[in-house]
């Protein structure tokens, strides 16, 4: 009779909960990031150009760019590389490349395109951590 203890068959769910997990507080992480750029730079622009709030394009395009520089410099601390941290600085853009000429028709007022600007972010962010899964820890 051994005397070594059994160890428990691990399932591919509790294989795979963690590394989900991981991913869930990489994107969690990133978009802390984010609104600390906002937050830290939004100053300096207001101060660099007082009349950006009155032009909802310029404003979105700022928004992204402050987002991108939080959340690049927090993917550089974390080890990630520069293709990686382009991907995601796009995904942050695209998300109000693509409704601009929404916003230019009229078809979105200055505040859902804004909403919806933000909204769309997250899954542009999901499918370029998703095209490199094994780096945000999936």
């Amino acid at each position: 009779m051994s005397h070594h203890a059994e160890t428990p068959h691990r399932t591919e769910t509790t294989v795979r909960r963690p590394s989900v997990l991981r991913f869930a507080l990489h994107l969690l992480e990133m978009v802390i990031a984010m609104l600390v750029g906002m937050v830290v730079l939004d100053p300096v622009w207001a101060f660099a150009w007082p009349g950006l709030h009155e032009n909802t394009t310029a404003q979105a395009l700022v928004m992204a760019t402050n987002m991108s520089i939080g959340m690049a410099v927090w993917m550089r601390i974390r080890g990630h590389g520069l293709p990686a941290i382009a991907e995601m600085s796009a995904a942050m853009y695209l998300s109000f490349l693509v409704l601009l000429p929404f916003l230019w028709a009229g078809v979105l007022s200055d505040g859902a395109f804004m909403i919806a600007g933000h909204v769309l972010m997250v899954p542009a962010m999901l499918v370029a951590m998703l095209r490199r899964r094994r780096e945000y820890g999936w």
